[in-house]
């Protein structure tokens, strides 16, 4: 298995840490941003990366600039742009043979989609949102989709059945009202995080197994 290679990514005046996971047989490579609360280095963004890899998929995962200065905060929805599209500007220089995707886990994949709506991320075909943060817990909206409508590439949304900050029926009517473009999978008995119940009969790996094989089989029908 091929090791992570640290990389840096310059942002507005400052750097941010990153790591490049490229298996021998890559074929595309995916630039992973982390949720909100945990960083590139948290037990999910690794083990995702991994399975991935098995899958062919490379990965580039990079900390938002409020993380790298271990703050509580979160950037501004500009500079949080700003970091992925720098982020998709390195992958796109170290890989240009690779299919490019860019997304994230919750907060990390809607400030991909905010960036890529605001302009074309360079090179990125696509978007991967490892569980879309649709509303704040028990607190159901869409005001946070709206800005989808602008992102005008294929989008694939990865959604657990129980997860907290994205009701079911209302993330299915997003994924519906944005046509062709998106898909949405739906991890069964899932939460925001994709952990499942242990009456459920199904392990956390094989969770991520079906996140990455799913990630991987969209990736490889892109146009």
């Amino acid at each position: 298995m091929a090791e992570s290679i640290p990389r840096t990514i310059p942002v507005e005046g400052g750097r941010v840490s990153a790591l490049m996971l490229r298996p021998a047989d890559a074929r595309a490579l995916l630039v992973l941003a982390h949720g909100a609360g945990a960083g590139m280095a948290h037990p999910f963004m690794e083990a995702a990366s991994r399975r991935l890899a098995d899958q062919g998929i490379a990965t580039l995962r990079y900390q938002f600039p409020y993380m790298e200065q271990r703050q509580s905060r979160t950037d501004p929805p500009a500079l949080a742009a700003a970091t992925v599209r720098a982020a998709c500007e390195l992958a796109r220089a170290e890989a240009p043979g690779l299919t490019l995707v860019a997304g994230g886990k919750s907060f990390g994949g809607r400030m991909t989609s905010t960036a890529q709506a605001l302009a074309p991320l360079p090179g990125v075909r696509g978007l991967v949102f490892f569980g879309f943060p649709l509303h704040p817990p028990k607190r159901p909206a869409i005001t946070r989709a709206e800005h989808l409508a602008q992102v005008g590439v294929p989008m694939l949304f990865l959604q657990g059945t129980r997860d907290d900050l994205a009701e079911l029926e209302l993330i299915r009517g997003v994924t519906s009202g944005l046509g062709p473009l998106a898909k949405l999978h739906i991890v069964e008995g899932g939460d925001h995080s994709f952990a499942v119940l242990k009456r459920s009969g199904r392990t956390g790996g094989e969770v991520l197994e079906e996140l990455a094989a799913t990630t991987a089989a969209w990736v490889d029908c892109l146009p």
